[in-house]
C-alpha cells in the first residue's frame, strides 16, 4: 500500500495508468504553465541582476523621442518629425509612448527602461535556449554569458535602445522555427512586431514567407496562405501608412534617416560594407569570441551539420540584410550587427562545448575537446580587458545619467518651463528629454547648433565635463555656442546653469 501511495505521489498525472484524457491534458497544461512561469521568473531575475550590476539605466535619445511623440499623440497632437537630427520614428515604440503617457513622463521612462532590461535578459535566455537546442546546455550557457558581457550590447540595453527588443523578437522567431519547422504564423507574428521596431525585419519576413511558399502543396489551404501573406506584409504597410498619415510622405523614415546619416557624416553605402560590416561585428564580439565562433562554425558544420545549419543560414541572412541596409544609404551602425553577433555567440559556445553532442567513441570528439579548451583559455585570458571595457562604458553612462537627472531637477523645481517662451539648449541631446518631461512638442525646444533664441530660457553646461559628456556623439559636427545676449542667470546646480529673458 505504501508503495502505491509513493508511486502516486511521484508519478506525473500524464504518465499514470488509468488517467483519463482530460486528466492527462490538464497535467500537460499545468506542466507547460509551470515551465513558462519559471522562464518568466528567470528572465525577470536576470533583468534585476543586470540592473543591479550595471548600476545605470535610463532612456536614450531615440527612445525619448518616441516617448515624446507618443505623448503628443495622447494629447491629440501630430508628432513633430521634421526636426534637425530627429531619429527614425518606430511605430511600436511610439505606441508604447501613447499607452504609457497617462502614467506621467517619469513613470513612462521608468517602465520603458524596465522593459529594456527585460529584453536584454530575454536575449540572453533565448541565446541560451538556441545554443542548448543545437549544441547542448553548456554551449548555450556560454553563449548567453558571452552575449550579456559584450560592451556594446550592455550599453545599448541599459539605455533601452529599440535594437535590443528587436533582437529579442528575432531570436524568439528563430527559436520557434528551430523547434518546429515551417511553424508559419507564430514566426511571422514575431517578425511583424520586430518589423514595427526596425525595417530590416521586413526582409526576414519576406525571406521566410518565400520559404513557406516553396514548401506549400497544391492542396494547402488558401485561407492559411492569405493569412501568412498578410502577416508578412503588415509591418511595412503599417509603417508606411504611419509615415503617410503624419508627414504626407510614405517614405519619410527612409529619406529622413538617409539625410541625417549624410548630415552627421556617417559611413554608408554598399562599397563600405565589406570593410565595415566585419569591423562592426568585431567591435561587439572582440577577437577571442570571433575566433571561437569561426572555429565553432567550422567544427559544427563538419560534424553536427543538421544541428548547425539553421543557425548558419540565419547568420548569413543577417549579414546580407545588414549589407542591404548599407546599400539603401543608411548608416553602417554597430547596433545593426546585433543579430549576426548573437548567432556568432551561439557558435562560440558550440566551439567550446559542441563536442558534448558527439558519441563518446567518435574520434572527432577528442580533437573538438582540444579546440574547445583553447577557446575557453582565450576567453578567460580576455576577461580582464572585457571587464575594463564594460566598466569604462558604464562609468561614462553613469555620468550621463547624473547629468540628465540634474537637468530634470530644474524641471521638477519648476525653474525650467515654457512660461517665458521657447527653451534653448546647447546641442540636440537634451531636446527629447525636456519635450517628454515638459509635455510639449520637441519643436518648442531649440538647439543652439541650429539657431539662437531671443527670449525664453536657455540651459548651459556648468562645466567642461558636462559639455563634453552630454552630447549625442563626440565625433558629430559641433559649433561653439554661448548664452544668448540679454539673458541672465536665474538658477544653477552641479551640471547646469539656467538663464532667462522674459
Amino acid at each position: 500500500m505504501r508503495e502505491r501511495v509513493a508511486w502516486a505521489v511521484v508519478t506525473p498525472v500524464t504518465e499514470r495508468r488509468g488517467a483519463t484524457p482530460a486528466l492527462r491534458l490538464a497535467g500537460l497544461a499545468g506542466t507547460r504553465t509551470g515551465t513558462r512561469l519559471g522562464q518568466l521568473l528567470a528572465v525577470s531575475a536576470g533583468a534585476a541582476a543586470l540592473r543591479l550590476i550595471s548600476g545605470v539605466g535610463f532612456a536614450n535619445y531615440d527612445t525619448l523621442y518616441a516617448l515624446a511623440w507618443g505623448g503628443q499623440l495622447s494629447r491629440g497632437q501630430t508628432p513633430t518629425y521634421d526636426l534637425a537630427i530627429a531619429p527614425t520614428p518606430h511605430p511600436l515604440l511610439e505606441a508604447l509612448g501613447l499607452v504609457l503617457a497617462p502614467l506621467g513622463p517619469r513613470a513612462a521612462e521608468q517602465v520603458t527602461v524596465a522593459l529594456g532590461f527585460l529584453a536584454l535578459s530575454g536575449c540572453g535566455w533565448l541565446v541560451y535556449r538556441l545554443g542548448a537546442q543545437w549544441f547542448g546546455r553548456l554551449a548555450g550557457a556560454l553563449a548567453a554569458v558571452v552575449l550579456l558581457t559584450r560592451t556594446p550590447i550592455l550599453s545599448y540595453g541599459v539605455r533601452a535602445y529599440v535594437d535590443v527588443p528587436y533582437l529579442l523578437l528575432l531570436l524568439g522567431a528563430l527559436l520557434v522555427e528551430s523547434g518546429r519547422r515551417r511553424a508559419g504564423v507564430p514566426v511571422l507574428a514575431l517578425l511583424a512586431l520586430a518589423g514595427l521596431l526596425r525595417p530590416e525585419a521586413w526582409a526576414f519576413s519576406g525571406i521566410y514567407w518565400l520559404y513557406l511558399l516553396r514548401g506549400r502543396g497544391a492542396d494547402d489551404d488558401r485561407a492559411q496562405l492569405a493569412w501568412v501573406t498578410l502577416l508578412a506584409a503588415c509591418a511595412p504597410i503599417v509603417w508606411l501608412a504611419s509615415d503617410l498619415a503624419i508627414t504626407g510622405k510614405p517614405l519619410w523614415s527612409l529619406t529622413n534617416t538617409r539625410h541625417t546619416a549624410h548630415t552627421l557624416g556617417r559611413i554608408t553605402g554598399i562599397g563600405n560594407a565589406p570593410e565595415y560590416i566585419p569591423r562592426r561585428i568585431g567591435e561587439i564580439l572582440r577577437p577571442p569570441v570571433l575566433a571561437g565562433a569561426a572555429l565553432g562554425g567550422v567544427l559544427s558544420l563538419l560534424w553536427l551539420r543538421r544541428r548547425a545549419l539553421t543557425g548558419a543560414i540565419t547568420g548569413v541572412i543577417a549579414v546580407a540584410v545588414f549589407a542591404a541596409v548599407a546599400a539603401a544609404g543608411l548608416s553602417i551602425n554597430t547596433r545593426y550587427a546585433f543579430p549576426a553577433a548573437a548567432l556568432l555567440c551561439v557558435f562560440c559556445g558550440a566551439g567550446a562545448f559542441g563536442w558534448t553532442q558527439l558519441a563518446p567513441d567518435e574520434r572527432s570528439r577528442r580533437w573538438w575537446m582540444l579546440a574547445g579548451a583553447a577557446i575557453l583559455a582565450a576567453l578567460a585570458a580576455y576577461v580582464p580587458a572585457q571587464y575594463r571595457s564594460a566598466h569604462r562604458e558604464l562609468d561614462k553612462l553613469g555620468r550621463q545619467q547624473r547629468i540628465q537627472s540634474d537637468l530634470l531637477a530644474l524641471v521638477d523645481a519648476r525653474a525650467l518651463s515654457l512660461r517665458c517662451g521657447p527653451i534653448g539648449v546647447p546641442n540636440h541631446a537634451p531636446i527629447p528629454l525636456l519635450a517628454l518631461y515638459l509635455k510639449t512638442g520637441p519643436g518648442r525646444l531649440v538647439s543652439a547648433q541650429v539657431s539662437a533664441i531671443s527670449s525664453g530660457q536657455y540651459v548651459d553646461p556648468a562645466s567642461r565635463e558636462v559639455e563634453e559628456s552630454y552630447v549625442l556623439d563626440p565625433h558629430d559636427p559641433h559649433v561653439p555656442v554661448s548664452v544668448p545676449p540679454g539673458f541672465h542667470e536665474v538658477r544653477a546646480n552641479r551640471s547646469w546653469l539656467l538663464f532667462q529673458r522674459c
